[in-house]
């Protein structure tokens, strides 16, 4: 039996940098850990490096085959000369450009690729870079299966946690419902505006975007297109604003400002992402379907020009009678990545 508990704990242990047992496998967090730590997981310097296959990619060490999944394990053999230092620079992008790479390096069989992906998973979840020391049969501070990640994740296990009346600005009607599950840190939202009246919703999916919906930033559209959405649904009558806590598309605040680095060195959102060792997008739209059945709406007419939320909504049970486009102006600093959603993440008008 899965214990979603297991991997709160193993979170917690990873932002600490300490060492932990996915499934048997010992991994410790390039990011988060130290050379000191380093030496005393691994006394005899045998630990191989476990990186996603999109990182990999950039560095050589993975074919086109590989690249195609991104987040799928690849493991880097450890040579004597690969120490904290140089494992840092394999981890993060960040230093491709100032740490010139000692190599050559040799990637070795994965072997069973279920712990190593697990491990992967993990780091996402915890908002680190997706880079371990991994050594079979070391210790770890806390043991965790890929079952319980799993379970953590699991959108089934989401409940409401409260709801309350709010009035905003664009209906004095609405209220708010929070969702969450006993062991995530985050809590989703939903902003109900106006009456249900047995109608379909128009309903927006909205990733959380501090930089865009607080901060005003111009590199996306995610503020606009929030603010354009709750004006299209309270004109609408009636609709549901769902308030998804997964920034940077499902990678964390940390890694997206990672990706808006890489960005300013020339690279779209999509390499950024990749280069980083993470999916093209790592959201799981069965949040949002999973609101919505708790919400009582099985049918929705879906404001949004992403087919894929289309069809994971479906795949989830949801029936979308409608899909609705939104459209904004560009502006100089977000046209590339505009041109960058619809032309490699199939986003449509």
């Amino acid at each position: 039996m899965s214990d979603p508990r297991a991997a709160a704990r193993a979170i917690d242990a990873l932002r600490r940098g300490w060492p932990v047992t996915v499934d048997g496998l010992a991994v410790l967090p390039i990011e988060s850990a130290d050379p000191a730590r380093l030496a005393a997981f691994d006394p005899a310097g045998e630990a191989a490096i476990l990186l996603s296959a999109g990182r990999a990619a950039t560095l050589k060490l993975a074919n086109q085959a590989d690249a195609a999944v991104p987040d799928a394990p690849v493991l880097v053999e450890r040579a004597p000369w690969l120490d904290f230092a140089v494992a840092t620079a394999l981890a993060d992008p960040q230093h491709d450009l100032a740490t010139p790479m000692k190599g050559p390096f040799r990637a070795l069989p994965v072997g069973d690729a279920t712990p190593r992906a697990a491990a992967l998973r993990l780091a996402r979840i915890a908002g680190l870079l997706p880079a371990f020391f991994t050594l079979p049969g070391a210790p770890g501070e806390v043991a965790v299966r890929a079952a319980d990640i799993d379970a953590h994740e699991d959108a089934a296990r989401l409940e409401i946690a409260t709801r309350a009346r709010l009035p905003v600005t664009v209906a004095d009607a609405a209220e708010i419902v929070a969702f969450r599950t006993p062991e995530a840190a985050g809590e989703h939202v939903a902003l109900v505006v106006g009456r249900p009246d047995g109608t379909p919703p128009l309903v927006r999916l909205h990733s959380e975007c501090l930089t865009g919906d607080v901060l005003g930033s111009l590199k996306c559209d995610c503020g606009p297109q929030l603010h354009e959405a709750l004006a299209r649904i309270a004109g609408g009558g009636w609709g549901i604003l769902l308030y998804l806590r997964q920034e940077g598309r499902g990678i964390g605040l940390v890694n997206k400002l990672r990706a808006y680095a890489l960005q300013d060195q020339g690279f779209d959102t999509v390499d950024a992402n990749t280069r980083l060792g993470f999916a093209v997008d790592a959201r799981d739209f069965r949040v949002a379907a999973r609101m919505l059945d708790l919400l009582g709406q099985r049918r929705v007419r879906l404001l949004t020009n992403n087919p894929a939320k289309v069809a994971r909504l479906e795949e989830a049970g949801i029936a979308v009678v409608e899909r609705l486009p939104l459209a904004l102006p560009a502006n100089p600093h977000n046209a590339g990545y505009l041109q960058t959603k619809r032309d490699r993440t199939g986003h449509q008008l």
